[in-house]
């Protein structure tokens, strides 16, 4: 059982690695871009898990990890914040190669107006918890960034690639809350769960797939410029 969440951590990624080699995306070729974006997104999160683990937001399960700790973190937790944002990415380009179309392209705005309305709201109801206060807070200034500050035309395929990511998310996260693997404290998010999945953990998860996804395009284009 101390096994569970490196075996979890090591099924997210196989299928990326594996079909990274398919001949037409080969996306193997793309990964010397993502990992500078990993390391500086990974620093910001594990910061915020650090704290979350102090102000006991949530906690791991010792029996399904294997007990090595960096700064109060589980190895395990550390390597989540690769192989997920990897595995994420890997989708993004994916539907790129494969849908031409800009499916979502003439509603972007409005979705990303719609999340940033979501974000604001729930963050003035929610303030007084802590996992809503950082997630929803931390969400709405990365939307912000992007559609007004960067403005970025990716965003609706990024939004695509989300919907796409959440069929991995809800089997990951699901697993990690229902064994469970990662436990949390109620009293610092809303309470409310899809499945055993609390809600905010899709904000959270927008929010670090976005900001690594827009690291990736930025050292990608810094490398070769490309029309983005």
């Amino acid at each position: 059982m101390e096994n569970t969440y490196l075996l979890i951590n090591f099924l997210t990624v196989l299928f990326p690695i594996i079909l990274s080699f398919d001949k037409r995306v080969r996306f193997y070729q793309s990964w010397k871009y993502i990992f500078p974006g990993l390391f500086i997104s990974g620093l910001l999160f594990l910061f915020w898990d650090y704290l979350f683990t102090i102000y006991e937001v949530w906690s791991f399960n010792p029996d399904y990890i294997r007990g090595i700790y960096f700064l109060n973190l589980p190895l395990e937790e550390i390597l989540f914040f690769v192989t997920v944002p990897f595995a994420c990415i890997f989708i993004y380009e994916c539907l790129n190669y494969y849908i031409k179309r800009d499916l979502l392209e003439s509603v972007s705005v409005y979705i990303t107006y719609l999340l940033m309305l979501l974000c604001a709201v729930l963050l003035v109801l929610f303030f007084d918890k802590v996992y809503s206060l950082i997630t929803f807070s931390l969400l709405l200034v990365i939307l912000l960034f992007a559609q007004f500050v960067f403005k970025l035309r990716f965003l609706s395929r990024f939004y695509l690639a989300y919907l796409v990511s959440l069929i991995p998310f809800y089997i990951v996260n699901g697993l990690l809350t229902s064994i469970p693997v990662v436990m949390y404290n109620n009293d610092e998010n809303m309470s409310f769960r899809v499945g055993t999945i609390p809600f905010e953990d899709h904000f959270y998860s927008m929010a670090m797939l976005l900001l690594n996804i827009m690291f990736f395009k930025y050292f990608r284009r810094q490398a070769k410029p490309i029309h983005e």
